[in-house]
């Protein structure tokens, strides 16, 4: 390649922010011509989103502006949106103008996964950005409003949210700490309040460790939620959900938290995806494409038993750094590094003050889980931004 190689990333999210910071520190000067595109001019934090969500802290906290994470003098920044990638072409449309690579990364991140529920994407919630956070969090509030104008309106005070995945749960430990505060500001009776769990698996937090997900449920259970585990929803409607056992709960308000699938543009680009989301080799290429990588919830890694990894952020990151060390690799002609996730650990958030968690081979759970869980966020604050983001973001 005589000219300098075009490195283009797509999507600003865990993998791709990583991937960027990564290439600035290592590449030499004019070894490569690298661009990082986003939809927005900030990278958001999606394990914080559930908070925001809830109202139980500021949207934003939750994000963190891409200039103050990049250096523009190593990559250049496109805000914009992507329409449409062409492998074979070696080009990426955005939505005012085109985009040609030598290498590509993609980490555009998911889409709600509705398993065909009649009704879910039209009538659902999803915590899924900063605008979706704000509109619910709104949304919550507004319904405390409407009931005191309608008291006949019980549905206004119920609250339903589909999955008890981490997301779920992390939020229903949020909702639950703000229903009473919301109560008192506009004079409800906390007992009017209904907050319904539901999840298809046989547990809640599945492949969690059981004895903490009984704690974690516990803890929600008395802070006013009521679980129904094992109970699919058959529907979706504007006036709340339809059970297995046909059972109808109304309710004005439905955050569907249930799954994600990867970007629809990579069913359109040709790719060969399972549920949305492409099976990576083990450099993270798309499978016959060396030019391409992909990363978080875009892409599938296997674990050691031939099944996927769960797209966390902790993955994504892991993914982002090790994408840039091949791309330098291949830029270098060095050798590649094969991925091998390593689980740092995994800490779920259950409100104020109290969290399950893995560390090793330590079980975690109350005030001392709530402690690590902050380390884990202040850690990536750290990793991205150094110490004026985690003095700017962390809390303490």
């Amino acid at each position: 390649m005589s000219r300098i190689p075009r490195i283009v990333i797509l999507g600003a999210g865990y993998g791709g922010i990583l991937a960027a910071i990564r290439l600035q520190k290592e590449l030499n000067y004019n070894e490569a011509d690298v661009t990082l595109v986003n939809k927005h001019d900030y990278h958001y934090i999606t394990t914080h989103l559930h908070m925001p969500a809830a109202g139980t802290d500021n949207p934003e906290n939750a994000r963190v502006n891409i200039l103050k994470l990049i250096d523009e003098f190593k990559v250049d920044f496109v805000k914009s949106t992507v329409t449409q990638i062409r492998p074979h072409e070696k080009k990426v449309i955005l939505e005012d103008g085109t985009l040609s690579y030598d290498y590509l990364v993609i980490g555009l991140g998911g889409e709600a996964e509705t398993f065909g529920i009649p009704g879910l994407k039209e009538n659902a919630l999803n915590i899924r950005s900063i605008n979706s956070v704000r509109f619910i969090r709104e949304h919550i509030e507004y319904q405390f409003a409407k009931f005191k104008r309608e008291p006949d309106r019980k549905d206004y005070l119920t609250f339903v949210i589909g999955g008890a995945g981490f997301t779920g749960i992390e939020f229903i430990g949020e909702l639950a700490d703000r229903i009473p505060l919301l109560c008192k500001e506009f004079d409800v009776d906390p007992s009017l309040v209904k907050i319904y769990n539901i999840e298809a698996a046989p547990t809640a937090l599945p492949g969690f460790d059981p004895e903490l997900v009984e704690y974690a449920m516990k803890v929600l259970t008395d802070k006013g939620v009521t679980f129904k585990i094992g109970t699919a929803i058959k529907e979706c409607t504007p006036e709340g959900v339809l059970i297995a056992g046909d059972e109808f709960i109304k309710a004005a308000t439905v955050v569907w938290t249930g799954g994600i699938r990867g970007n629809h543009m990579l069913d359109e680009a040709g790719f060969e995806t399972m549920r949305g989301r492409i099976k990576v080799d083990e450099h993270l290429h798309a499978p016959g494409f060396d030019n391409i990588y992909v990363v978080g919830d875009c892409s599938i890694v296997m674990n050691d038993e031939g099944r996927p990894y769960p797209p966390t952020a902790q993955i994504a990151m892991q993914q982002g750094e090790a994408v840039a060390h091949n791309l330098i690799a291949s830029i270098r002609g060095s050798q590649m590094k094969t991925f091998k996730y390593s689980n740092k650990g995994t800490v779920a958030s259950l409100g104020k003050g109290q969290a399950i968690g893995i560390v090793g081979s330590r079980k975690l759970k109350g005030n001392v889980a709530a402690m690590m869980k902050k380390v884990v966020d202040m850690r990536y604050l750290y990793i991205i931004g150094g110490i004026p983001l985690v003095i700017r973001k962390g809390r303490f």
